[in-house]
């Protein structure tokens, strides 16, 4: 097998190799085949891009580590959209269409907030956020310093104060 994975035989190869074993890891994180098979394609994808950059040796675990942080990404989306939409409304009557209204017009523009962040910062966030997570917490699971997170967490959130200012 070539060092080079942008050559077309070397990534049918590594695809051949790995494509059902990261499609059934990812299956038994989602339980979802369809969604397993997406974040296959998805890595695959992702590798392709990165081909000049990754070498062939690391290319399993490039691609296990892409498809677990998409996965991730999806789940933490998931939650940030399901805890909204669990929250409900408040008890009181004197809620106004208006208000309604104005809530979710914020809810749309903090989601898309948070969707836009760069991805590192995005996680971090998320994590903590959502997931109650310590930066400590955090700094292990992704396998990065604490001054790592708290430089991501420091970014997201001027970016998200900027974003909040704005309108």
């Amino acid at each position: 097998m070539s060092n080079n994975i942008c050559q077309e035989e070397t990534f049918q190869s590594i695809f051949m190799e790995q494509a059902e074993r990261l499609r059934n890891f990812m299956y038994y994180k989602t339980g979802n085949l369809q969604q397993a098979e997406d974040l296959m394609q998805d890595a695959f994808g992702k590798l392709w891009e990165n081909c000049a950059k990754v070498i062939t040796a690391k290319a399993k675990s490039f691609l296990f580590t892409i498809a677990n942080n998409l996965f991730l990404n999806q789940m933490a989306h998931q939650k940030v959209v399901l805890k909204f939409e669990n929250q409900g409304h408040s008890q009181q009557t004197n809620i106004t269409p208006q208000f309604l209204l104005e809530e979710q017009e914020f809810k749309e523009r903090l989601e898309a907030a948070i969707s836009a962040l760069p991805e590192g910062q995005r996680i971090v966030f998320l994590m903590n956020r959502i997931d109650k997570k310590k930066y400590r917490e955090i700094a292990e699971e992704l396998d990065i310093s604490v001054k790592a997170v708290e430089k991501r967490m420091h970014h997201a959130l001027n970016t998200l104060r900027k974003i909040h200012k704005k309108v």
